[in-house]
């Protein structure tokens, strides 16, 4: 999980950084790491957008390429979707809309390895520090921090668990509610008064049920 601390001075890093050291990297790694932040998704099927996948109109972006075979869409809060029109403008003129949205500049796609690069690079930009891949602060634990802050945003919001799991478990890409059950239990960890709150609707929904893949 990153903190709000952590998540400030992350993109005053990635924002500050990039823009001192390449013109084309400014405008890219914004965009792609906030994508990670705002919308939960995982680095593989991020990397594996494409310029016909994107919807300025409506907000939206559709994940073709992605884990269990699960097709979905995914929405762009304002912000976000300011930074993408503003990036599309920038950049989309010299791609057809079978290529990547994000690439190297040579058309091809950036590998994983890159952009674990950028991110321990921008950890340690930032101050923040990297104890290992296996430790944190990952890419990854972007998503989880998006699926924990959106769980509890949902319950603030006057949702209840029945609703707001399936919505959840559906937009981040999960098999089923039992991969997102993981998510629930950590977000009450973090904030008791929702272990309160939906004590009674766990174990009854998840009292016997299985383990799933919070991935």
């Amino acid at each position: 999980m990153y903190t709000d601390d952590e998540i400030a001075r992350y993109f005053n890093a990635i924002d500050r950084h990039f823009t001192e050291r390449s013109k084309f990297n400014s405008i890219q790694f914004p965009v792609m790491f906030r994508l990670f932040c705002c919308c939960g998704t995982r680095l593989n099927e991020t990397l594996c957008i494409w310029v016909r996948d994107i919807n300025l109109r409506e907000g939206t972006i559709r994940l073709t390429e992605t884990k269990n075979h699960r097709e979905r869409f995914i929405v762009m809060g304002d912000d976000l979707l300011d930074l993408m029109v503003y990036y599309a403008d920038k950049c989309f003129y010299l791609l057809s809309e079978n290529d990547y949205i994000f690439n190297s500049g040579r058309g091809t796609r950036y590998s994983k390895d890159r952009i674990y690069s950028v991110h321990r690079e921008t950890l340690q930009y930032a101050g923040i520090p990297f104890y290992g891949d296996k430790e944190g602060l990952r890419i990854h634990d972007w998503r989880h921090t998006f699926a924990v802050r959106s769980f509890k945003q949902l319950i603030d919001s006057g949702m209840d668990m029945y609703t707001s799991l399936p919505i959840l478990s559906t937009y981040l890409g999960h098999k089923n509610i039992y991969a997102t059950e993981k998510y629930l239990r950590l977000t009450m960890s973090i904030y008791p008064y929702i272990e309160e709150k939906c004590r009674d609707q766990i174990e009854s929904v998840f009292g016997s049920g299985e383990e799933g893949d919070v991935r």
